[in-house]
């Protein structure tokens, strides 16, 4: 296992390799369909909202209020990441973010800022939004919960030790691809 805190720095992304299994520790912000759409488009990050050197996580978590009225999460599993392959890349660039994290993966368009920006994307485990909500030790605050809603807003975590793989490096390696194109050899040597 590989330990990574945010804010992480361009020469630690480009060490990492296809397959490596990470620890993260730090800040990460969730962002999904809304949030990427607002962004592309020319909308502002929040004021508190630096993905400099950052971590986004495709997630619509589950927050509820304590007794005390703090943020509790109960479940935050990642979403299906190739929603936002048209918006992806150019927010990387734009933004700074060193790592993303989501299910299933994401094409050449963010494959190819991965390479140019410094990146990876980090493959979380779907349906252990449980297990994956209990390595948030803090929910640091939330952001545009007013125009988008609890699972589409940003939500900014402070996590120790989440689990990921990288399945898409800085190297134009990619998991995702090569399975599929292992898949398309096997179906095509059945017919």
């Amino acid at each position: 296992m590989i330990n990574l805190s945010s804010p992480i720095s361009e020469e630690a992304i480009r060490e990492l390799k296809v397959g490596d299994q990470v620890l993260i520790s730090g800040v990460v912000f969730t962002g999904r369909d809304a949030v990427h759409k607002y962004l592309h488009d020319g909308g502002d990050l929040p004021n508190g909202v630096n993905l400099d050197g950052g971590i986004l996580y495709h997630c619509g978590p589950v927050v509820l209020k304590d007794d005390n009225g703090e943020w509790k999460v109960t479940a935050a599993g990642p979403t299906t990441s190739i929603r936002e392959e048209p918006y992806q890349g150019d927010i990387i660039k734009q933004f700074g973010i060193r790592g993303v994290i989501g299910k299933g993966g994401m094409a050449d368009k963010t494959l190819a800022a991965c390479k140019e920006h410094g990146a990876v994307y980090l493959h979380a485990i779907g349906g252990a939004a449980q297990v994956l909500a209990e390595c948030i030790i803090r929910v640091r605050n939330v952001y545009m919960f007013e125009e988008f809603g609890s699972p589409e807003a940003i939500w900014e975590f402070e996590v120790q030790d989440f689990p990921a793989v990288v399945t898409m490096d800085s190297h134009g390696e990619s998991l995702h691809k090569d399975i599929f194109a292992r898949s398309e050899d096997a179906l095509a040597q059945r017919r």
